[in-house]
């Protein structure tokens, strides 16, 4: 009994000074005593309180625009948002500091994390790319400002992931037909996607896809058709083994371009 009155005493107490400080903090908020609040953003931001600092920067904002504190509150609010990962806040932080702050001691560091913003909430490739998009421009640009900026080799690993995206989108597209067995639409736009972007990452599968597209059509064509028609998939198959010629594809083009040779 006696340790529980203990436990209870204590956690009492515990839910007191919790109060106490909510009601603190929640009184500093609607203060307009900006020292004060400076002073506490710091503080939360220091003790990994990234909520609080976030508020305490953003009402600070109301009283810095226009002082020579008001670049270095910009910069925190977005570096709170984007420590609570709140990704969306952050970028448009880092936006408008980018913008309005273009001589900023931290003007390099806001222009990084605002690409890093846009990375993170790129789509996976089935989705809408317009992200990715927005995110290459952005990372693109910040290479020719900073060509030797320590962060480049983070910013190229950046472009060629979502690079890949859009690769795979393309190619997974195309594709699409394929599975659908239109074979003739196929081969059409496997061959579109290399002739958008012949460095596409997918061109060994995309070149596979085309060729097996291609003898597909024309098995399945009528006979007075399939000669010439096999004779397109005979160009996809020796385009394909000149390019890849230890492919995984390669056994099984090889053993459908002797059947073809044998008709």
């Amino acid at each position: 009994m006696k340790y529980r009155l203990i436990i209870a005493f204590m956690a009492a107490a515990l839910l007191g000074v919790g109060c106490k400080s909510q009601y603190e903090y929640e009184t500093l908020l609607e203060s307009g005593d900006s020292d004060a609040k400076y002073a506490a953003a710091f503080d939360y931001f220091n003790k990994g309180k990234y909520l609080r600092s976030s508020q305490l920067f953003e009402s600070l904002s109301m009283y810095t625009a226009g002082t020579e504190r008001d670049d270095t509150v910009q910069y925190y609010w977005g570096l709170s948002n984007y420590n609570q990962r709140d990704y969306y806040s952050a970028e448009a932080n880092f936006k408008h500091f980018i913008d309005n702050y273009p001589a900023s001691p931290f003007t390099e560091s806001a222009e990084f994390l605002r690409i890093d913003c846009l990375y993170r909430s790129t789509l996976r490739y089935e989705l809408d790319q317009t992200p990715t998009y927005t995110a290459i421009t952005a990372i693109s640009e910040y290479l020719i400002a900073h060509p030797r900026s320590a962060n480049r080799p983070v910013c190229e690993k950046m472009l060629d992931d979502l690079s890949e995206r859009l690769d795979r989108k393309a190619y997974e597209n195309a594709k699409l037909y394929y599975k659908m067995e239109d074979y003739k639409a196929a081969r059409v736009a496997l061959k579109n996607v290399l002739k958008d972007d012949a460095d596409n990452v997918y061109r060994e599968d995309i070149l596979y896809y085309a060729a097996m597209a291609s003898y597909h059509y024309a098995r399945l064509s009528v006979p007075e058709k399939q000669k010439e028609r096999y004779m397109v998939f005979v160009d996809d198959y020796l385009n394909f083994v000149g390019e890849y010629p230890e492919s995984q594809y390669r056994r099984e083009l090889d053993s459908l371009y002797k059947k073809v040779r044998n008709k």
